[in-house]
């Protein structure tokens, strides 16, 4: 068993490039690994993952807000490209892993982050923790597959409600939902993550590598297909006058004022 952990508590382990790359590094070589048989995403600090940095976005330190695209003076092209492979290499191979992955959510999960919990195969998150696709609140689209992943799971009319409002739901609503497996009390989370983790590395891993691809091929749709249209919209929603006010508006906290330009 391999766990990952999402390490700046400071910016509730908000995405940065660095971090992104680390990650589609490490869950490259953990693939390939036959002593790692089941994998667990996590974040430190009492939360999971808030996503985009939107502090950084607001202070101009990416050139079109997105985590993935690297240095500002990027082409557009580029930039919707180094997203295109950065999804796919993290929320793609997250799901097409041929291990059980597993999202153990003790806090907060948002935008980005939350597309990559939706990503692994199990999701266990502490009673308390918030859940938000986040993404209408500062004026993005969405990407890492979220939208793919949380029609399959809880319909398409859900889907959109809780893309187009952007609400906070709560880690009981979220199981309601079956966007989580179960809910545990904070004190009591890593253990039985652990416990379930550690059941499923025991497993029968080569029927599980079969098991997960069956599983895969019933869902109908296209899952590239989807991350690269994701990438595309992705990068285009953050170069618009919204975004940059939803950004300011979170930095100042205070409602966001939209004028669809």
């Amino acid at each position: 068993m391999a766990t990952l952990t999402f390490n700046r508590p400071e910016r509730r382990n908000a995405f940065s490039p660095a971090m992104l790359d680390a990650l589609s590094r490490t869950l490259a070589q953990l693939e390939l690994d036959d002593g790692v048989r089941c994998i667990v995403l996590t974040g430190a600090g009492g939360a999971f993952c808030a996503g985009g940095d939107v502090k950084a976005m607001a202070g101009g330190s990416s050139g079109d807000g997105s985590p993935a695209t690297g240095a500002p003076s990027a082409t557009y092209d580029g930039m919707v490209h180094r997203q295109r492979v950065n999804q796919r290499e993290t929320s793609g191979r997250l799901w097409r892993m041929p291990k059980p992955t597993i999202a153990v959510m003790p806090g907060p999960a948002a935008g980005a982050g939350l597309s990559l919990a939706l990503a692994c195969d199990l999701r266990y998150a502490a009673r308390g923790a918030i859940l938000t696709t986040a993404f209408a609140k500062v004026g993005f689209a969405g990407d890492y597959g979220g939208t793919w992943f949380l029609t399959r799971l809880v319909g398409a009319a859900k889907a959109r409600e809780l893309y187009f409002f952007s609400e906070r739901i709560t880690a009981d609503e979220a199981e309601r939902l079956g966007i989580v497996n179960a809910v545990f009390e904070p004190d009591e989370l890593q253990e039985n993550a652990s416990r379930l983790a550690h059941r499923l590395a025991a497993g029968p891993s080569i029927a599980y590598r079969y098991m997960k691809e069956n599983l895969n091929r019933a869902v109908h749709g296209e899952l590239f297909e989807c991350l690269d249209m994701e990438a595309a919209h992705h990068i285009h929603t953050g170069t618009t006058a919204d975004h940059r006010e939803a950004a300011r508006a979170f930095v100042e906290r205070r409602e966001p004022v939209f004028e669809g330009r």
